[in-house]
């Protein structure tokens, strides 16, 4: 909620010049947020939200999750014409880009369930500074999974730490030592080697970064081949998009990580439209 009020609060600053000078304070109206385009429906609890603590009243007409089609309304406000007014850009910025971000996903969880249904598709961090709790909710709505949502939700032993440790066995070796049992502990590995000593080390999760998914049907062939497949979550992430994504869920892992579904996506066209009570 808090988040939200700053984001009314960057956009106003002392006041919306424009609506205070030319509309009178005691009018009332009626806002149709409409889609102006085909995408699946996310921000809907945002605007309600907004609505909410705007003192405006709102009728929900489209359901997140849900694909909608052009000129489909999927949400009236209606209360203080000024208020309506003064929300507006906010509002649609909101449904704009986490349905963008809903679509994107979407369409990308279906390419990869071809492959494999119960795949999942992960974001990542690649998020827009400020917004990433309303970017990684939009995932979800979408039908993927949300990743990590900040550096505390576990341990992610990426390649730098790797090389600041000493190598993939230190550096998880420590992790194991001291990190939480609530804690999953995730290495990215570049070979067959690193994933073999991350698994050996303790690892809950093996990233495997930047593999082409030959490569990757490759390392599960040899994990399977030593028992050691079933010991491990096997994620994928590194130019993981639309083209490639049901090659990488053929390949036997159980995650795909993308950046590009939260700082890659198109927002979805919406407008908002009033009309006078």
């Amino acid at each position: 909620m808090e988040r939200l009020k700053k984001f009314i609060e960057e956009d106003v600053r002392s006041g919306d010049l424009t609506t205070e000078l030319t509309v009178p304070e005691d009018t009332t109206a009626l806002a149709t947020i409409y889609a102006k385009e085909k995408a699946v429906l996310a921000g809907i609890e945002e605007v309600a939200a907004i609505a909410k603590f705007s003192g405006l009243t709102y009728e929900v007409l489209a359901f997140e999750g849900n694909w909608v089609n052009p000129q489909q309304p999927v949400m009236r406000l209606s209360g203080s014409a000024r208020t309506l007014l003064t929300i507006e850009r906010v509002c649609l910025n909101i449904v704009q880009r986490m349905s963008g971000i809903a679509t994107k996903v979407n369409k990308m969880v279906s390419v990869a369930r071809e492959g494999n249904p119960h795949i999942k598709l992960a974001a990542t961090r690649k998020t827009t500074p400020g917004f990433r709790f309303f970017e990684k909710r939009a995932v979800v709505v979408g039908g993927g999974d949300p990743h990590r949502y900040a550096l505390d939700d576990m341990v992610l032993i990426k390649n730098n730490h790797i090389t600041a440790a000493g190598g993939v066995r230190a550096a998880v070796t420590a992790a194991r030592e001291s990190v939480s049992f609530s804690k999953k502990i995730s290495c990215e590995a570049r070979t067959l080697q690193d994933t073999e000593e991350a698994i050996d080390a303790g690892a809950d999760i093996i990233l495997l970064d930047n593999f082409k998914p030959k490569d990757v049907r490759g390392v599960v062939e040899v994990l399977e081949s030593k028992g050691l497949r079933d010991k491990v979550i096997l994620e994928v992430s590194g130019g993981v998009n639309d083209e490639n994504a049901k090659a990488y869920a053929e390949s036997g892992v159980d995650v795909l990580s993308s950046g590009a579904l939260t700082h890659s996506f198109k927002s979805s066209d919406f407008n908002m439209l009033l009309s006078m009570n």
